[in-house]
């Protein structure tokens, strides 16, 4: 169905920019790029996260929070802290608008080198703009659903950069596998990794976390990583070795 393709090809978009631009560059590093592509990759997330669109600065410094201080009271988005997985989507939330409103109380090393474009965020980042999105997917739903119970998908398309972030999140310190023993729960969650870029390999990147290649294992394939080669050959980016 029409629709289904839809939902597919805008998880891989959105999370594809949220994995390698706000994760893999804003918050660790991993690769170097310029300030023009810089801007087109604010624009890229802008069109494929939509009503659910993340400044790179504030996931940026909020993930580097989350490795300092993984599972602990301080962690902006540890399982550990929260009984559920939706009251621990309710603290992200929180902590993300707490830092975007105000990041003065934290320490400035945290903040070295994150990719920051305050003018794209006050068009791209506020409620009006979030409205119009929600127009825009109801416009896109009513041309491709063939029937009236798809529109049950539109929350997920609504909240897709929140829910990507909670299924590694939460997940990955919940269930998986280990291949290095840590002082956190970080897991991974799948042998091979076709859904999430490269995230579900959580216990790898905290092992290293800037490291370009989450995949250690002979078995482990690091779909994001693969893009980044790609990516450099065609010098948009340069990644750190």
């Amino acid at each position: 169905m029409a629709i289904l393709i839809f939902i597919i090809i805008h998880w891989y978009a959105s999370l594809f920019f949220q994995s390698l631009f706000h994760h893999r560059y804003a918050a660790h590093g991993v690769f170097t790029m310029s300030k023009g592509w810089e801007k087109v990759f604010h624009v890229c997330c802008f069109i494929t996260q939509g009503s659910s669109y993340i400044s790179a600065y504030t996931y940026g410094l909020m993930h580097r929070l989350h490795h300092a201080h993984t599972d602990t009271p301080e962690d902006p988005h540890s399982p550990d802290n929260t009984p559920n997985v939706f009251t621990m989507m309710w603290q992200t939330r929180n902590n993300y608008y707490s830092l975007f409103l105000d990041d003065s109380h934290i320490d400035s090393k945290y903040k070295k080198g994150l990719p920051e474009w305050k003018e794209f965020d006050k068009i791209a980042h506020n409620y009006f703009t979030r409205i119009a999105w929600l127009g825009i997917y109801i416009l896109i739903y009513s041309l491709l659903v063939t029937e009236w119970w798809q529109f049950i998908f539109l929350p997920i398309t609504l909240a897709i950069s929140p829910l990507q972030g909670v299924a590694v999140n939460w997940w990955a310190h919940r269930f998986g596998y280990e291949n290095f023993k840590m002082n956190n729960t970080s897991k991974n969650i799948l042998p091979f990794d076709f859904l999430f870029w490269g995230e579900a390999y959580h216990n790898n990147h905290h092992k290293h976390p800037t490291r370009p290649n989450n995949a250690t294992k002979w078995f482990e394939w690091d779909m994001g990583y693969n893009a980044m080669r790609v990516m450099e050959k065609l010098s948009i980016i340069k990644i750190k070795r």
